[in-house]
């Protein structure tokens, strides 16, 4: 693992299903640098967009257009860093990126998809995970 440059120019966030996480995490990272660094987003495998995670984002005003993919689907595998938001995509990402010399960073992310309960609850899981990605980007990248 490379030594990870103070301000990458390139970011890759990954989760499990590039459904939830991973691309909250993106359009975050998007809306706090506004196109000053390119992001992208993966998964080991692609699953639909989570309805939840459109709607927490909305809360928010930023908008989460985005259409799940994998790790095999990037057209550019060129990136300073792949910041990895669960342990499934930490594998996936060493593997994909043993070749290249790209800086890997975990932070550990619950799954909200996990959380049962009555919609206000489910809600709330997406909202906590949301505002812990935007505190550790901020933090990251501000």
């Amino acid at each position: 693992m490379e030594e990870v440059p103070r301000k990458p120019k390139s970011v890759l966030f990954a989760c499990t299903m590039n459904a939830v996480r991973s691309p909250i995490a993106a359009a975050l990272l998007r809306g706090l640098k506004a196109g000053s660094i390119h992001v992208e987003s993966a998964g080991v495998e692609a699953g639909a967009l989570d309805p939840l995670a459109v709607e927490i984002m909305a809360e928010i005003g930023v908008g989460l257009a985005h259409r799940p993919h994998r790790f095999e689907d990037l057209e550019d595998g060129c990136f300073d860093l792949i910041v990895v938001l669960s342990r499934e995509a930490e594998d996936r990402a060493r593997d994909w990126a043993r070749t290249a010399s790209v800086a890997i960073e975990y932070w550990p992310t619950a799954d909200p998809t996990l959380v049962e309960g009555s919609p206000e609850q489910r809600r709330a899981a997406y909202r906590a995970v949301r505002d812990t990605l935007q505190r550790q980007i901020a933090r990251r990248f501000g």
